[in-house]
């Protein structure tokens, strides 16, 4: 496995398909009529299905390979991105993984515990602890790495999302591929929106943003939080990232808006479900109820609003999660999807 040091001197792992595209969104743009639309395909870093968290954990698994463990440790909700991912990589590298997943969004269909991303965790080899919703899933990891410590083994335990200073440094390189990807196309971005949850790609592409001296906008559109508690959250992982830098504490303006959550975390909303189809039906790319769909929404919404205007351009990061489409059957055909 292809292996650098970064500028961060953290050890850097080659998983990802990069760089992702930079693509327009044309018929979508022409449909909502606002500023020009395009897409960062980060569901095309091609680990299991793409996604973004394959960023962070090229450094994160390249902290865990310096630091001569056997196995990995992290947590997600069942239909967790982040773990299907995290899977996929510990295959690849011969590592154990053992995936905390919790019951986070009650009241799915059958679907929802056995399809989507718990089944590719599954097919990819990991072991699979399914915790109530009210459990702490950083409880049961640490208790689980003591465990393996004391036969041996060498656990390395990664946090919710992968969400912190060494995985957003993914971020911060995202934020610099896409300046360049920019620069090269001669492209202003006014802003980038994307869904925030654990908030570490937020966290790392403002550092990034910082970095490269761009001047746009980063919006998040949480998906199952509220704004205030998230800007905090960024802000905390950012000035973290800062220091693991070594850089002053510099990062972009950060904005998250929370009105798309609808019912909490994991829960579908109908306009979720409309951008979902819209997008599919416009510009053949699929979103997922859980992240990119609430994003969407919230960006379909901020246009509509008239929050941004012809001739800007606005980037919509597609952090990936299309397996879960797979685990949401029923709600999508009941809103309108073929069954």
């Amino acid at each position: 496995m292809d292996a650098t040091m970064t500028a961060a001197g953290a050890e850097r792992l080659r998983l990802a398909h990069l760089p992702t595209p930079l693509e327009p969104l044309e018929r979508l743009s022409r449909e909502l009529g606002g500023p020009r639309i395009w897409v960062k395909r980060d569901d095309c870093t091609g680990l299991a299905g793409g996604g973004n968290k394959t960023r962070k954990l090229e450094f994160l698994l390249g902290d865990a390979l310096d630091r001569g463990v056997d196995t990995v440790l992290t947590a997600g909700a069942v239909q967790s991105n982040h773990a299907r991912q995290t899977a996929a990589a510990c295959a690849r590298l011969g590592l154990g993984c053992e995936l905390f997943l919790k019951e986070a969004a009650p009241g799915r269909g059958e679907s929802y515990g056995h399809s989507g991303n718990v089944l590719l965790d599954r097919i990819l080899g990991a072991q699979v602890r399914i915790l109530p919703g009210e459990a702490s899933a950083e409880t049961a990891m640490d208790k689980r790495a003591e465990a393996l410590r004391r036969e041996g083994r060498r656990p390395y335990v990664i946090p919710v999302g992968g969400s912190n200073a060494v995985g957003a440094l993914g971020y911060v390189e995202c934020a610099r591929e896409l300046s360049a990807q920019a620069h090269g196309m001669k492209l202003g971005i006014d802003a980038v929106v994307h869904a925030s949850a654990s908030h570490g790609t937020q966290a790392g592409l403002a550092v990034g943003l910082a970095v490269a001296g761009a001047e746009a906008l980063l919006l998040g559109v949480s998906v199952g939080g509220s704004s205030r508690q998230a800007q905090a959250n960024v802000e905390q992982i950012a000035a973290a990232t800062c220091e693991r830098l070594g850089s002053p504490r510099r990062f972009a303006e950060i904005e998250v808006d929370d009105r798309f959550v609808g019912e909490g975390y994991g829960i579908p909303t109908s306009e979720g479900l409309a951008a979902i189809r819209l997008l599919a039906r416009l510009e053949g790319l699929l979103l997922d109820p859980v992240y990119t769909g609430k994003a969407m929404a919230g960006l379909v919404a901020m246009i509509r609003e008239g929050r941004f205007v012809s001739g800007e351009n606005v980037v919509f990061l597609h952090t990936g999660g299309w397996p879960a489409l797979f685990a949401y059957k029923e709600e999508l055909a009941e809103d309108g999807a073929p069954r």
